[in-house]
Parts: C-alpha cells; structure tokens; sequence
C-alpha cells in the first residue's frame, strides 16, 4: 500500500466556562486554540500518512475567518454539579497511518472510554481490519455555576477562502 503524505492531525482539548452554553462552547474553542476558523466537521477516517500530534493548537492571526477542517467532540452542562466529558478515540495503521476516529460524549467516564473502544472495535470489525491498540483524548468539566463545555478536537487541515 502506497502512503500520500498527510499530517499531522493535531488533538487538541479545551474546557470553557461562560453565561450561557454557547459562551461556554466558544471559551472551551479558545482553550483548544481553534475558535477563529470556520470549523467543518468531518466524519471519521483517517487518511494514509497520518501523523498524530497531541497538543494545544495554535492559530496565526492571518488564519482569522479560514476553513478548519475537524472532527470534533462535546459536551455542554449547565446543571449545577453536572459533569461533562468529551472523547476522541483512534486507531491506525502502523506502518500506513491510515485508521479511524470515533468522538462521544456523556457524563460517566469509564463508560465514555469503554464506549470508545467498543465503538472503534466495531468499526474495524465492520471493515474486515484490526488496527489493535486503541488511543483516546478525553477532556472534563464540572459545573459550579456557570454552564461549561468539555471538547476535544482532532486538527486536519485549514482551507484558505
């Protein structure tokens, strides 16, 4: 199999707080360094070549307004004492690069891990591969007070206009 060059795929998580749920969405965007694009979601595969890079994003400032191609997980709470979590599991080739992303969300987290891998162990099984281990990002928030935002964001690309 012929790899194309790719990556790296940048995982970035965020946390945010704010007065209402959308405020919370966009300061845990700005923790994770991805608030001043345009996102575009994008469902799960991994392309061949893939490199990837756990950490913050950083955004240049003539990157303002782009197209930032990711996929995305979150969780938003407004509930005092409610706890949110917001995952991204992966699995990939070896020597390919190649592999899939899975992103959940939910208020227990042993439970969002183990629903990662599961998930991910279907995909694969479905597909006729087995990529063996499994990675995960998982970021988590409590309310005490404000409503907050748990996300965690996998960085593919930016598209200029």
């Amino acid at each position: 199999m012929n790899s194309l060059p790719f990556g790296p795929i940048v995982i970035a998580r965020g946390v945010g707080r704010g007065p209402t749920e959308m405020a919370a969405f966009d300061a845990a965007l700005r923790d994770a360094g991805v608030a001043d694009y345009n996102l575009l979601y994008l469902s799960s595969v991994i392309p061949p070549g893939s490199r990837i890079e756990r950490r913050r994003w950083t955004t240049p400032p003539e990157h303002w307004g782009q197209r930032l191609y990711v996929v995305l997980s979150q969780m938003r709470g407004s509930q005092l004492g409610e706890i949110v979590h917001a995952g991204i599991g992966w699995v990939q080739h070896a020597q390919g690069g190649h592999g899939l992303f899975v992103e959940l969300h939910g208020s227990d987290r042993e439970r969002l891990d183990r629903e990662l891998a599961l998930t991910l162990g279907a995909m694969q099984q479905g597909r006729g591969i087995d990529f063996d281990r499994v990675n995960s990002e998982i970021a988590s928030a409590v309310c005490e007070g404000q409503p907050v935002c748990a996300l965690v964001v996998a960085v593919y690309a930016i598209q200029y206009w």
